[in-house]
């Protein structure tokens, strides 16, 4: 079992930066590959970035290529999302989630979710 609690959204003008983290619980962090969704009103949960569970291998969506950055410490349980260069359209709740699957799979191989924290981008 793994419980996670996201923190760091809030409201940042266009351009702006903000440093999302997500806490996890649990003696077992360093065996799962952890991953950032997020999800706007009316439109589908997508995956934003994920990592493997050493932090070697990352996978990042188009959209947030060159602008985002995951990474992780295992001694802290502790998973980032380094958010730099942001537009209006990254507006969304953004979630951690684990899963002992590969970096590449899609949400639904994610079996744990954290609670969510607003992103806001102003223009």
């Amino acid at each position: 079992q793994v419980q996670l609690v996201e923190s760091g959204g809030g409201l940042v003008q266009a351009g702006g930066s903000l440093r999302l983290s997500c806490a996890a619980s649990g003696r077992t962090f360093s065996t799962y590959t952890m991953g950032w969704f997020r999800q706007a009103p009316g439109k589908e949960r997508q995956r934003v970035a994920a990592i493997s569970w050493s932090g070697g291998m990352t996978h990042y969506a188009d959209s947030v290529k060159g602008r985002f950055t995951i990474s992780r410490d295992n001694a802290k349980n502790t998973v980032y999302l380094q958010m730099n260069t942001l537009k209006p359209e990254d507006t969304a709740v953004y979630y951690c989630a684990a899963t002992r699957y590969s970096y590449l799979r899609d949400a639904d191989a994610y079996d744990y979710w954290g609670q969510g924290t607003q992103v806001t981008v102003s223009s």
